[in-house]
């Protein structure tokens, strides 16, 4: 323990030795933060509508108006035409064309039956989707004014029976997609000190040929290895907590959780991590060769790993492929603690996969490593 304790020291003192490096490690994980959980976000909060109104009535203006009314849209201009309108929609200009035909008062007056066209701008096809829902539910509650309106012949109460509704949303009332983006981006974070730097660091001692100098010292493979792992095992865990505290602080993020849970959790996920970095780094000869492996697991992993989109709409070649996935486990587990407070039974066999999977890593990277050393 005396030697790995050496070593850890002595790998502490070159982290905080290397100017260049502590901003990286310890500052740019929080701007990341920041940006990210500002920036990558699937809320609609506005909408750029026209409109082309042919029929320029009462009825065709307090339809627009109920758009107008809403704080998720804006129109930005009225033609005459469909033709104009699709080029503003061409030049990025605007998301939606709310086209209203001509005699659209005349034909719900006489006919009690009209339609009006929505077209949708659908490079985007999640918030696609969004503005159509919103665009529709706008239309109907327009729909049912226009039918009280219209409507004159007295209705005996009783007659229709309707059913009322009252949604509850659980775990995130506000539906804030913040508090979904918070604990997601602090696993990216955290997958990236324990996986890249680590596996660099230990590739570097290739690149400047120390390597060979310590496999003649007295020192067993499985204290250099811990002695340079643990460091970035300890700097990952403090980059979790300081996360988690900048989440509560500037998002508000919620925490109905154990903290102990979820970091005990966190130290078995980083086991795993830095078993992969191990792995990369028996394989890879230079930093660069490092980086770009581990770049290349990275990504896939994290893509898959449920940040965006559910595992759940995944295909299910992707859903038994993230079986293999350990970030998708930790995405899935934190957000659980987090926002759900989810005790240690609720997450037991995540619990139990990860702790096989970092037996299994970290043995087969060893292995790997005395065969290549």
């Amino acid at each position: 323990m005396r030697t790995i304790g050496y070593i850890i020291r002595k790998e502490f003192t070159q982290i905080f030795r290397n100017k260049s490096m502590l901003p990286i490690i310890f500052v740019m994980p929080i701007i990341q933060l920041i940006i990210l959980v500002n920036a990558a976000t699937l809320d609609l909060k506005r909408v750029n509508m026209v409109v082309v109104d042919e029929d320029l009535s009462h009825s065709s203006r307090a339809l627009v108006s109920k758009f107008q009314g809403s704080p998720f849209y804006k129109i930005k201009a009225a033609f005459f035409s469909v033709k104009e309108a699709e080029e503003a929609v061409l030049s990025g200009d605007a998301n939606v064309i709310l086209h209203i035909p001509v005699h659209f008062e005349r034909k719900l007056l006489k006919e009690n039956n009209v339609s009006v066209q929505l077209l949708i701008d659908a490079i985007n096809g999640v918030a696609a989707g969004l503005t159509n829902a919103y665009s529709t539910a706008i239309i109907a509650d327009f729909n049912k004014d226009i039918r009280a309106e219209l409507v004159t012949i007295p209705i005996p109460d009783g007659m229709y029976k309707t059913i009322n509704t009252i949604p509850y949303y659980w775990y995130n009332p506000q539906l804030s997609y913040k508090n979904f983006m918070v604990p997601g981006v602090l696993g990216i974070l955290i997958t990236m000190i324990g996986m890249f730097l680590a596996c660099m660091n230990l590739v570097r001692e290739k690149e400047i040929g120390t390597i060979e100098q310590i496999n003649v010292t007295p020192i067993r493979k499985y204290q250099f290895i811990a002695g340079k792992l643990i460091p970035f095992w300890i700097i990952a865990l403090c980059e979790l907590a300081f996360g988690l505290t900048v989440g509560k602080l500037l998002f508000n993020t919620p925490f109905l959780g154990s903290i102990w849970l979820l970091f005990s959790f966190s130290a078995l996920y980083l086991i795993v991590i830095l078993g992969f970095g191990l792995f990369i780094s028996t394989f890879a000869d230079t930093q660069q060769q490092a980086m770009f492996v581990s770049w290349f697991i990275a990504m896939v992993f994290i893509m898959m790993s449920g940040l965006f989109t559910s595992i759940e709409n995944m295909p299910n070649w992707a859903q038994i492929m993230n079986k293999i996935n350990p970030i998708a486990y930790f995405m899935r587990v934190v957000r659980m603690i987090v926002l759900k407070g989810s005790g240690l039974k609720d997450i037991l066999p995540e619990f139990i996969y990860l702790f096989g999977y970092a037996i299994l890593i970290v043995n087969l990277a060893i292995w790997r490593y005395r065969k290549t050393a």
